[in-house]
């Protein structure tokens, strides 16, 4: 539903590709009178991303200093981008800038009076994987086993906190976002290592459903829910699915089914020539029963779909690698 524009935003995790191309959407809104970008080191300018009007504050936000910053600009809307999925930093400091940093943004939102909108980057990995999920997640499904490790556990956390959020300041409009896995040309991920390691391990026996989302789509479904009044929790993703072997068969990647038990093996080599943080327990289970979610709710809130299919952007994907001219093959859904 339209909302009255959005006078001040705050985005998170500015530095990295996701939150500097939201900024840069919304600093291109004239809407919107001033966009403010935070994060912990400047914004990287190799992306390619230009800001443009878009002011960078140095800030860590798991300090009391970030209040300072929401409360003197008096921003009324916060884009939090800023969990991590992927980086190859030591647990302990993911775990406490995606929950700690988290915890502390939301209560310098809850003190702040001209706060009256959150749009929180989460991510369908708070379904878990287990070979006695449903065929397809709604958002309504609570996960059949759920997530102890990793990133899939801090997202499911920080959803926790946010729900106090909502229950402590009723009157703000708080979307939840939770997003299958990226695909594009600019993105860098766990997943896009994966896929670039000189021979991708598979998990023997298996075959997983998965879903993606187009880095495109992705940023304009941000950019509604800051532009555009949408309570509530939605999944995120590119229409279809794709098997783990027919994308890789697609992409001409060549790939080898493993016994699970060698995959920490093959992990350990992943780290040392593709930059790939191990296999982590979420990862594995990932490529062992996949993820599905119906995005139902999604198109019929923003009354809109997305322009990339799963299929699309994974080949959108495998483009940009230099793997050979897959959109013809795979065409793209009209958006």
């Amino acid at each position: 539903m339209p909302a009255a524009a959005a006078r001040v935003v705050l985005v998170t995790g500015v530095s990295r590709f996701l939150g500097a191309r939201v900024a840069s959407t919304l600093q291109a809104d004239p809407g919107i009178e001033r966009v403010i970008g935070v994060d912990t080191v400047p914004p990287d300018l190799s992306l390619g991303v230009p800001l443009g009007r878009t002011e960078f504050v140095r800030v860590d936000i798991r300090t009391p200093s970030i209040a300072n910053i929401i409360t003197s600009a008096r921003v009324d809307t916060v884009v939090h981008l800023s969990l991590d999925t992927s980086s190859s930093a030591p647990r302990a400091k993911v775990k406490e800038l995606n929950v700690i940093g988290t915890m502390q943004l939301l209560a310098a939102c809850q003190r702040s009076p001209d706060m009256r909108k959150l749009v929180v980057r989460s991510s369908a990995a708070v379904y878990g994987s287990s070979p006695m999920d449903p065929a397809v997640f709604t958002e309504r499904d609570e996960p059949v086993e759920a997530p102890k490790h990793g990133y899939a556990k801090d997202a499911a956390e920080v959803e926790g906190y946010v729900r106090g959020l909502s229950r402590r300041r009723s009157d703000l409009t708080v979307s939840v976002l939770r997003f299958a896995n990226f695909l594009g040309p600019g993105v860098e991920s766990l997943l896009t290592r994966y896929l670039r390691l000189p021979v991708v391990p598979t998990v023997l026996g298996f075959d997983p459903r998965l879903q993606f989302l187009h880095e495109d789509d992705g940023i304009e479904v941000l950019r509604r829910m800051t532009v555009e009044d949408h309570p509530g929790c939605f999944n995120v993703a590119g229409d279809g699915v794709l098997l783990l072997s027919q994308a890789l068969r697609r992409a001409g990647r060549p790939y080898v089914p493993v016994p699970s038990q060698s995959l920490s093996v093959l992990g350990d080599m992943g780290r040392r020539f593709a930059g790939l943080s191990g296999f982590s327990p979420e990862l594995l289970r990932w490529l062992m029963y996949g993820r599905v979610i119906d995005t139902t709710a999604l198109g019929d809130a923003l009354s809109w779909s997305p322009k990339y299919s799963s299929e699309a952007a994974f080949a959108d994907f495998t483009e940009a690698q230099g793997h050979g001219p897959l959109t013809a093959l795979l065409g793209r859904t009209p958006g």
